[in-house]
């Protein structure tokens, strides 16, 4: 049945009508959409570019009149009509208008108090039976449009969008997007300027240099149950933990996330280690950044695949043991326009004091920490990654340009706290927000902080005052150490001190002993590369190192390529040179790492108490005249290893060190095994220790000490 045409009458205030068509609006529904008219029902409709429309409800079809000239249409139907939809030229269509607001007065309540732990699931494209619900924090804008698949490119073609009350949240119901719709934002700020921006909450993107946003809904079904139920009670300061460092495009250049799931599990598992930890995996435009300028926090970067294909990925790490440790970069984001800068014409998510908004060194913005919605992105930005990606840590990057107000910055550039310090207290208060939320949220998972000075209480719990991470990278070990490995050996007892120093405040946190990868690049050439002499002598000391460093206290990391002795600097424009596995003598490195990661994960001793002195213990730590560097280490069940690690060129015979117990020491390592492409110096697999007091102890063992080698003896009685 159809009715007769509307009247004029049915049309709105010409000025509202004006600004729903400018999209310079806060309530494109005031005018569209259903409203009651006496008994019956007024529906309005923006449709740009429309020849015809009418109104289809209840079996009835009333047409409408265009009431402005830029394309609103409107009817009168009869009685009181909600459920209605549109046939535009021919075609039916629902309406955006007709349906309520997609986010509830809580989530509204949460996200002004900044306390929404799952924003996620309310901001940004959200798919329903029928339609994807849109939601966009953008206080500062007069008016936001979503354009997109559904909608068109132009710049008349976007729907625009309701704000909801005083949460700054925007929003609209598009009926005709579903999962793999492509979308942006574009916002009218205060300055009149239209800006086209990414969705910030985005759960998938396009392939870069693209940059539109893409509806996405996981169907994922996960296997690794098993994996997380043992995470909620794993005590990772207690247990063994080695870490591969790793740039997936890379690693073997060209590979998918499921091409990854299989290949670089298989590798992983092969060479032992305990957890994986990829360089940043959130999308990125510049390849080159590594990923550290992140544009996309809630996306993994499409260059390898969907979010599902990475979800895979981490689920067969997972299958096969091995945790993954993600790189989460809350310290700075790039000035891209079309992302997170200025993205409602003013200072949003960035600090609006160029003082503190923006980092000289690296031409980025810095978050405003201080701001509630803000923490609020960030902190459930942690949790997105550890509940719908199941990772089992995040190392935050560059902790200390947060931690600092003058970080960088030369005098004038910097403003000082309201103490007159020069701590950064809402950074401070964040980052407590966010690992107080993380531990509490998600047992089993750790944060790991890559801070790089002396600040005290990295590791302290929050509770009492400390910054509330779990582990913190050791960067004073790293830069004594490789100092002291670029030596030429007849210069090191002079520098005997950079491979003891650690011990002094190595129980002050909870360390990672990390090489990672701003250690093999920029000119720093590769971890072998650094090393003195020639080629033989290069292998032997990162064999030497690499045997020092698995034994030492505190847990490890290793940047790929690390393990096959490689002498070239890495770039993220090739990948590493697998034929190196084929070398006999680089080889041997990565046979030692396999045995090196086999060894210490049955060895207590190396591992249950790293964040406690009781673990550790010098036999001697002056030899210097001998560049050698002896210690034992402890398990509070009686296990025992001793290590000697000699830094001379030249072996020693009958060297003699302390023992607490007499009995026979099995040498499990010893990196100058023929097996690794040593000279073969060693023990004949063990030692047997007397009862001749030395070095303070009752016992005592006269060994054979490889050049440029460590040797490890575990106490068999």
């Amino acid at each position: 049945m159809t009715v007769q045409p509307s009247t004029p009458s049915t049309a709105a205030d010409p000025r509202a009508m004006n600004a729903v068509i400018a999209g310079d609006t806060h309530d494109p529904h005031a005018i569209l959409g259903a409203h009651p008219a006496g008994g019956n029902t007024v529906v309005r409709t923006l449709r740009k570019g429309a020849e015809e429309v009418t109104v289809v409800a209840g079996g009835e079809r009333t047409p409408m009149v265009r009431v402005h000239p830029d394309g609103i249409f409107a009817a009168e139907v009869p009685g009181s009509v909600f459920d209605y939809r549109l046939d535009v030229d021919g075609t039916e269509f629902d309406d955006p208008y007709r349906h309520p607001p997609t986010l509830g007065e809580l989530d509204l309540h949460l996200i002004g108090e900044g306390r929404h732990e799952k924003l996620w699931k309310v901001l940004g494209a959200q798919p329903r039976d029928t339609g994807v619900g849109f939601a966009v924090w953008a206080p500062g804008a007069r008016g936001v449009q979503v354009v997109g698949d559904f909608a068109g490119w132009g710049p008349y073609d976007g729907w625009p969008m309701r704000s909801l009350g005083s949460s700054g949240v925007w929003e609209l119901f598009v009926p005709n997007a579903h999962s793999g719709t492509k979308y942006k934002y574009k916002i009218l700020g205060r300055d009149g300027v239209w800006r086209e921006h990414a969705d910030p909450l985005a759960q998938h993107t396009e392939v870069p240099p693209a940059t539109a946003s893409v509806v996405f809904e996981s169907s994922y079904d996960w296997q690794d149950a098993e994996w997380m139920s043992e995470r909620a009670t794993r005590q990772w300061h207690q247990e063994p933990m080695s870490a591969y460092e790793v740039h997936l495009g890379s690693w073997r250049p060209g590979l998918s996330y499921v091409e990854l799931a299989d290949q670089l599990t298989d590798y992983v598992v092969e060479m032992g280690f305990t957890h994986v930890e990829l360089m940043p995996v959130m999308e990125h435009p510049f390849g080159g950044s590594w990923g550290y300028q992140v544009t996309g926090y809630f996306a993994p970067t499409s260059r390898f695949g969907t979010p599902d294909e990475f979800r895979h990925l981490v689920d067969k790490l997972h299958q096969a043991g091995i945790g993954v440790i993600l790189d989460w970069v809350p310290a700075h984001f790039p000035k891209d326009e079309w992302a997170l800068a200025r993205f409602d014409g003013s200072p949003l998510y960035e600090h609006g004091d160029w003082r503190r908004g923006e980092h000289p060194d690296w031409g980025t913005y810095v978050f405003d920490f201080g701001r509630k919605e803000v923490r609020n992105f960030l902190v459930a930005n942690a949790l997105y990654w550890c509940e719908e990606f199941h990772a089992d840590g995040l190392r935050v990057d560059a902790v200390a340009s947060m931690l600092y107000l003058d970080y960088s910055r030369k005098d004038g550039e910097w403003t000082p706290n309201q103490y007159g310090g020069r701590e950064n207290l809402d950074a401070i208060s964040f980052l407590q927000e966010m690992n107080a939320t993380v531990y509490k949220n998600n047992p089993g998972v750790i944060t790991v902080a890559e801070e790089s000075t002396a600040w005290p209480g990295v590791t302290r719990p929050t509770h009492l005052g400390g910054l509330g991470f779990g582990f913190k990278w050791n960067m004073g070990w790293m830069n004594d150490t490789l100092s002291y490995m670029e030596k030429e050996p007849i210069y090191r007892q002079w520098h005997h001190h950079q491979m003891t120093f650690a011990t002094v405040y190595a129980w002050s946190e909870n360390y990672i002993l990390p090489i990672s990868h701003d250690e093999v690049v920029h000119g720093k050439g590769s971890l072998t590369g650094k090393m003195a002499g020639d080629q033989w002598q290069k292998l032997a000391n990162t064999r030497a190192l690499l045997g020092f460093m698995w034994s030492f206290t505190g847990k490890q990391l290793i940047f790929m390529g690390a393990e096959m002795g490689d002498e070239r600097e890495w770039s993220e424009e090739r990948g590493l040179d697998w034929n190196l596995i084929a070398d006999e003598s680089r080889g041997g490195v990565r046979r030692l790492v396999q045995d090196l990661n086999t060894v210490y994960k049955r060895t207590p001793a190396l591992w249950t108490q790293d964040t406690s002195p009781s673990g550790f213990r010098w036999i001697t730590s002056e030899d210097s005249q001998h560049n050698t560097f002896s210690f034992l280490r402890f398990s509070p069940s009686g296990d025992m290893v001793a290590v000697v690690v000699n830094f001379a060129a030249v072996p020693h015979e009958g060297y003699r060190i302390g023992l607490p117990r007499p009995g026979l020491w099995r040498e499990v390592i010893n990196t100058d095994s023929t097996l690794y492409g040593g000279s073969g110096v060693g023990n004949l697999g063990e030692a047997h220790a007397e009862e001749i007091p030395w070095h303070g102890m009752n016992a005592s063992a006269s060994l054979r000490i490889p050049p440029l080698g460590a040797v490890w003896l575990h106490f068999e009685g």
